[in-house]
């Protein structure tokens, strides 16, 4: 798929979108109407301002006519989508479903636009569930009302209503991705957010031939919600999917002959960029292309140092830029997705495939194959997570913090709590420095912003409440706490979280987001952090920059970032069964001094519970 300039994309606002006829009904009009004074032109209609300069209507009718004929010289500013959220009847494993879409895509419409665009997506839910919409690793600089997650930024958008995110993109550029955020519903609900630098701003890297969206994902023959509610009754863990996918298919599969499977034609002595999204609800996952190698150039939207592999490790939520070199001899070479998980837990362990395809390659000739790494291959996994670094460039610096003002250190655990209705008489829970967070009622935001009483407190333990060794013997209470706690933050402060995995139940890797910022990658290890001896090994010079980061099973990762975006954003982990559980919390940021380090006011058609 060729990008082509974001104007001209569909439904785009800008001068230079407008047909050339529009163009000459405007200098006609300002020329018809220069001996009575210079006309004033809107969207809606025209409207006399007699300024008694024709000069200055002259050259304004130079300027629009110029504006209409050279496109490219007009930079747009606004974009305009319109999801609607419908059903619509998907085939996949041999099988039919109906499932949750916009538009009815499977996977969902890209959002194309420039750093610093605004971008306005009208929502309208057409379907029985709530919905809300996570525009993933968007910054939301004061716009903490278009972040989506459900009862943290807003309520969700009830079945009828509709809700447009606004907001502007400010100081990013690369691959990023919406879904929903309430439910289960981004199992089909998503697509991928391309945003290109500004005009005449080149990559720091040789510009490709081509650029390709490449989503992997999962698939269960049953309805996704089914299979939540169904593990929420007994207090049991869900079932694993029935196949992952590769732009919403899951190639060849035993026992089911389908002509579904992504194709990438590509032509020889080219290179070409993939745009790789893991929009699994639960599963890490190894992607390579038989025969080619594959240079890292970005993660979650930030440049990195380049580097060459045939593998990449992507979790839930993150996202990854690579450059393929069409080199090898023409023919059909396989595309192909499967599990990462190093710890004794149930995944789905089918491989996605696709194919990328030489032009000219006759449909008879065999496909290339491709090993891929076992599933419990750490060593792979962790080779390709240690290889990231910020490009760190005069550019694109690496504005790493260097001195602290809070410092964190949250635990990451797996527990039971008691269920008289469940099937064992518990249920499994997760946790962050033993408190399993529960949603409210109302926004979150809106009860900060309004200063509502009683909806949360502000008193999230910053470390453990009750130190123990985290990786070595567990206690023998699995219980958790519950609480809608959050952790408050001062404007422009500095903060030094560690994220630590616990043996509870079982160790596990555990891929964090943070919503409203990006975080410098500093350092990580297996076992326990050592708050003496880890710090100094920290990278402060060049760390990757992410929204997204992996926690290693029985270890830690520490992250940095500057507090600065007013407003109440969420951190949790992105394996949703994990999120469900209740693995979440949330920081509220005050404003600041200045107005323009203050949150906006909500919107007027902000959703309501």
């Amino acid at each position: 798929m060729l990008i082509g300039p974001p104007c001209h994309q569909p439904q785009v606002f800008g001068i230079e979108d407008s047909p050339k006829e529009v163009c000459l009904f405007i200098f006609i009009a300002l020329l018809c109407h220069q001996s009575k004074g210079f006309e004033k032109i809107d969207s809606a209609h025209f409207s006399r301002t007699n300024t008694h300069n024709r000069g200055m209507a002259t050259w304004f009718q130079v300027v629009v006519l110029i504006a209409c004929l050279l496109p490219s010289l007009v930079e747009c500013r606004v974009r305009e989508y319109k999801f609607n959220v419908v059903m619509a009847n998907a085939t996949r494993l041999c099988s039919t479903k109906p499932i949750v879409t916009v538009n009815g895509q499977f996977p969902g419409p890209t959002i194309y636009a420039r750093e610093d665009d605004t971008v306005l997506i009208k929502v309208v839910n057409h379907v029985k569930y709530n919905l809300s919409i996570h525009w993933h690793g968007v910054r939301q600089l004061r716009t903490g009302w278009a972040d989506g997650p459900a009862y943290i930024t807003q309520c969700p958008i009830q079945p009828g209503q509709t809700y447009v995110y606004n907001f502007t993109i400010t100081g990013q550029r690369g691959t990023l991705w919406w879904h929903a955020h309430i439910l289960w519903l981004r199992a089909t609900l998503h697509g991928a957010l391309v945003i290109l630098p500004k005009p005449g701003v080149p990559y720091p890297f040789p510009s490709p031939h081509e650029e390709t969206i490449v989503i992997l994902g999962e698939w269960w023959k049953s309805d996704v919600e089914s299979v939540i509610k169904e593990a929420l009754k007994s207090g049991l863990a869900p079932n694993v999917s029935d196949a992952h996918t590769i732009n919403g298919h899951p190639g060849s599969v035993p026992n089911c002959f389908s002509k579904g499977r992504f194709r990438l034609p590509v032509d020889p002595g080219k290179k070409y960029m993939l745009r790789i999204i893991n929009a699994a609800l639960n599963d890490e996952l190894f992607f390579k292309i038989a025969g080619h190698n594959l240079t890292i150039v970005e993660v979650d939207a930030a440049y990195v140092k380049p580097f060459t592999t045939d593998t990449i490790l992507i979790a839930p939520g993150q996202t990854t830029n690579a450059i393929v070199s069409t080199d090898q001899e023409s023919g059909k070479y396989l595309m192909a997705a499967s599990p990462f998980m190093d710890a004794p837990i149930a995944v789905d362990n089918l491989t996605a495939t696709a194919t990328l395809r030489y032009s000219g390659t006759v449909s008879s000739i065999a496909t290339t194959l491709t090993s891929l790494p076992s599933k419990n291959a750490t060593p792979v996994a962790t080779k390709f997570m240690d290889s990231l670094r910020s490009l760190n460039s005069q550019e694109y610096p690496a504005q790493v913090p260097l001195d602290i003002d809070h410092s964190l250190l949250f635990t990451i655990s797996i527990g039971i709590n008691p269920c008289a209705t469940c099937v064992n008489g518990s249920r499994l829970a997760a946790d962050i420095n033993n408190i399993s967070f529960v949603l409210p009622k109302i926004s979150l935001l809106n009860a900060h912003f309004f200063n509502l009483s009683g909806v949360f407190t502000d008193d999230f333990p910053g470390n453990p409440l009750m130190p123990y060794n985290y990786t070595g013997k567990q206690p023998t209470n699995l219980g958790t706490m519950k609480g809608t706690r959050l952790y408050r933050l001062a404007y422009n402060s500095t903060v030094q979280l560690v994220l630590q995995d616990t043996g509870m139940i079982s160790p596990e890797s555990h891929p964090f987001h943070l919503h409203g910022f990006n975080f410098f990658v500093v350092g990580s290890g297996i076992g326990n952090f050592n708050p003496n001896k880890d710090p100094p090994n920290f990278n402060l010079v060049d760390p990757v920059e992410r929204n997204t980061v992996g926690v290693p099973t029985g270890g830690w990762v520490a992250i940095r970032f500057r507090a600065d975006n007013p407003g109440v954003w969420f951190l949790h982990c992105h394996l949703e069964v994990h999120t469900t559980w209740g693995l979440k919390m949330a920081f509220v940021v005050d404003n600041g001094r200045d107005p323009d380090e203050s949150l906006l006011p909500p919107p007027t058609d902000l959703p309501k519970c």
